[in-house]
């Protein structure tokens, strides 16, 4: 598999609540990763037992090569991360709040974004992949030339966000799975998720347009589309620590569920239940062991379970 996204320096501060302007606050614990959301990812398909690469750019400064010394202790094969010329590594601060409220501080400036050439140069590696996982928030060009690889490889098609307009129809016809957060939900299908219902038909579109599965997100829960059917899981009732990276373990895990040919409402418990191992714990390195996730996934088939009743 290959993840196409973000990678970055994510520092993680702990403090009780964020100051007010001019004001201060003592950090309770600190700790720097690996990060960004392709990075996540990565590291995530890894912890699942998957063999993965990442497509990203870093800088060629000190801290780039940090990243790397840690992305390949992670399990990650980095030959196709770019190395940017006077370019810093990018940067992500999270100040995360005793109740879970985060604010992000970011540094990712568009030298450490992929371009078309990127991709290009990367095309082996993408045409021989089982997979590859697009991040749609890097630039939209060479986020559908990275999924027309993927397609022209005879590999699962996986791309994390909302579709470009200009790109939209491109997209989504070599697609095979898209998944979107509660903001891009909105984006994707013009208002939330909140209503099943509605949110389905909605979501025939974007299936008749080329992707097999939709999976959305919503203050009621996520709910996974396809052909035929659609399962809504609520949130499991489990400690949320902080919700950062949920997004990135949940896409990792649907596509390695989906690659190994699970049936589309046994990928999604197991998406689900990766999400909730995720938001135990704070930054959004995953923690994705087989006991850890096997409690998540009996918590998971509860709610499902309960749900149905």
């Amino acid at each position: 598999m290959v993840v196409v996204g973000q990678i970055a320096r994510d520092l993680v501060l702990r403090i009780d609540v964020m100051p007010d302007a001019g004001q201060a606050a003592d950090v309770r614990a600190r700790r720097e990763v690996l990060g960004g959301k392709g990075a996540n990812q990565a590291v995530s398909v890894a912890q699942l037992g998957e063999r993965v690469g990442l497509l990203s750019v870093i800088g060629d400064d000190d801290a780039g090569t940090r990243v790397l010394d840690q992305a390949r202790q992670d399990g990650i094969d980095v030959t196709t991360v770019v190395r940017r010329a006077d370019t810093p590594t990018g940067l992500i601060v999270e100040a995360l709040e005793a109740n879970g409220d985060w604010r992000y501080l970011q540094h990712l400036p568009d030298p450490v974004l992929l371009t078309e050439d990127d991709i290009t140069a990367a095309g082996d590696a993408l045409d021989s992949a089982s997979a590859v996982l697009v991040q749609l928030q890097q630039p939209p060009a060479a986020a559908v030339a990275a999924a027309r690889h993927g397609r022209a490889g005879g590999g699962l098609v996986v791309c994390d966000g909302a579709p470009a307009d200009a790109q939209r129809d491109a997209l989504l016809a070599v697609t095979d799975v898209v998944r979107a957060d509660e903001r891009e939900t909105q984006l994707l299908l013009g208002f939330p998720a909140d209503d099943v219902d509605v949110a389905v038909d909605a979501a025939q579109d974007l299936l008749d347009a080329g992707p097999s599965l939709i999976a959305l997100a919503s203050a009621a829960g996520n709910l996974f589309i396809w052909p035929g059917g659609h399962l809504l899981i609520p949130k499991a009732d489990a400690p949320v620590v902080d919700t950062t990276g949920a997004g990135d373990a949940l896409t990792a895990a649907l596509a390695v569920a989906l690659f190994h040919g699970d049936a589309p409402d046994r990928a999604a418990r197991l998406a689900a239940a990766a999400a909730t191992v995720t938001v135990g714990h704070a930054g959004g390195r995953p923690r994705l062991d087989d006991d850890t996730l096997g409690i998540a996934l009996e918590q998971i088939d509860d709610v499902v379970r309960h749900n149905r009743s």
